[in-house]
């Protein structure tokens, strides 16, 4: 018999999928992690586990403690799941720019959700300073701080990384994904980059955030936005990107996202959210600068059904200027 231990051994272990139109249309193999296919819906799982266990290691977080974290939603959804199978608390708190979906999943699951204004990093009354102050302000209260919390990078490194070798037999010519945290591109990165011949590491921006310079130019300045994608981009560098390996970095405009995942709905049958219709554009981006014959892997961070009041609503699109053909 062959079983998994509960809500955290459930974590990981995902499929690596080809996904058949975009590789038949450029000669490569464009395999994507199935990372929607962890029991919380998301990549972001493999960080909430590492983060809550990390807390647990250090004693930071005790018996009927509580996990207080800022998140555009993925991360808080996992970290709920994480926290109600080990018996904690939680608080999350989100920018007002989010899908009204994932507020409404984080309620269902039994967070406490405070929903504040979106505002800069450098502002303090950012959502991630205001979760890190509540959770200094309260008795038993944990900041998960995924942003610069290296536990995250960690589970990509330990986890993600090593996955996506074994399931290519190391043949691997590059690898590409958006970047909110930093914590998957980071970690994968630094695991595949200890391998033999390893391969291209390529970050992938929407317009409206700073990575792309950063990457290119070394100086972390805006690109023009704003982009409709969430929880992805930045305007700083984080703990854990600043130690990733990256080797190059391309930017995905809107218009190319939303056609790419409607593409994917009405030729291959998947259901994908925003940031893996990024993850997709810049793969197809690398496929065709490198030719046919390569391997290119990206991460499927989540289905499309927590954006049905954004992505996949028309007037919502017609009101952006964006089109699904």
């Amino acid at each position: 018999m062959q079983t998994k231990a509960g809500f955290a051994g459930s974590v990981g272990n995902t499929p690596l999928i080809r996904i058949d139109s975009l590789s038949d249309e450029t000669g490569c193999e464009i395999l994507g992690k199935a990372e929607f296919m962890n029991p919380g819906g998301s990549v972001k799982d493999r960080a909430a586990l590492w983060i809550v266990r990390e807390h647990e290691k250090s004693g930071s977080l005790k018996s009927g403690g509580t996990v207080v974290e800022g998140t555009a939603g993925n991360t808080g959804i996992g970290i709920v799941h994480v926290c109600n199978a080990r018996g904690y608390k939680t608080v999350i708190y989100m920018p007002d720019n989010q899908s009204k979906e994932k507020v409404d999943i984080l309620r269902t699951l039994g967070a406490e959700v405070r929903v504040v204004k979106a505002v800069p990093y450098a502002d303090d009354m950012n959502y991630q300073k205001q979760a890190g102050r509540y959770a200094a302000s309260i008795e038993g209260g944990v900041w998960a701080n995924q942003f610069d919390n290296l536990a995250n990078t960690q589970s990509h490194f330990e986890s993600t990384g090593p996955e996506i070798w074994a399931q290519t037999d190391g043949k691997l010519d590059a690898f590409t994904c958006a970047v909110g945290t930093g914590g998957t591109i980071s970690g994968i990165s630094q695991y595949l980059k200890t391998q033999k011949n390893p391969p291209k590491i390529v970050l992938a921006d929407p317009y409206g955030s700073a990575l792309f310079n950063w990457v290119t130019t070394g100086e972390a300045s805006m690109t023009p936005g704003p982009s409709i994608t969430e929880g992805i981009g930045n305007s700083r560098i984080t703990q854990n990107l600043a130690t990733a390996k990256i080797d190059s970095a391309v930017q995905v405009h809107d218009t190319e996202m939303v056609k790419m995942v409607y593409r994917m709905l009405r030729e291959d049958g998947w259901f994908f959210g925003s940031s893996t219709g990024i993850n997709l554009c810049a793969a197809v981006k690398i496929a065709k600068e490198m030719g046919p014959g390569h391997t290119i892997v990206t991460i499927l961070c989540d289905a499309g059904h927590k954006y049905q009041s954004t992505l996949f609503n028309p007037s919502f699109l017609v009101a952006k200027g964006l089109s699904t053909n």
